[in-house]
């Protein structure tokens, strides 16, 4: 491990976030969520601990990382699940479930454009507004916005 590693490694914050590891080319080879940024980047680089084939195979390839900072673990696992969904990184697994987090949708194509509660994103030409982690705040604040 690099100098450079080594110190980033040391400048991490202990507070929730997303990891992303890449190689020497800039590109995303895994996307991950930690609740303790320093700890969980730092166990990938520690020599503590049987790492399966697969991490073995990915932190050779580590060249450097990025990371975003959240303000809980909730919105770490939203964004890892964006970030994962948009960049489709080799090393990840992507998990199909059907539970998908709301979103405010505002159709712009309709005379009197309403915003409504979507689950599903799609390429409609509408504008979408989230994901947002709780759906009652969603639906409260929606019903505000309609009585305003």
């Amino acid at each position: 491990m690099g100098q450079e590693l080594k110190e980033k490694l040391a400048s991490l914050p202990s507070t929730p976030g997303v990891y992303l590891m890449k190689n020497a080319n800039g590109h995303i080879l895994y996307v991950g969520k930690a609740r303790d940024l320093k700890k969980r980047v730092g166990s990938y680089f520690s020599d503590t601990g049987q790492k399966d084939l697969k991490t073995s195979l990915l932190i050779k390839k580590i060249d450097h990382f990025d990371t975003i900072l959240t303000n809980t673990e909730k919105e770490a696992l939203i964004l890892e699940s964006n970030l994962i969904k948009r960049h489709r990184p080799r090393y990840n697994v992507i998990l199909k479930d059907d539970k998908r987090y709301p979103c405010l949708r505002l159709d712009t194509k309709s005379p009197y454009p309403g915003l409504t509660i979507a689950r599903k994103i799609e390429k409609d030409g509408a504008l979408y507004f989230g994901p947002f982690p709780s759906a009652g705040a969603v639906r409260e604040t929606l019903k505000l916005i309609h009585k305003i």
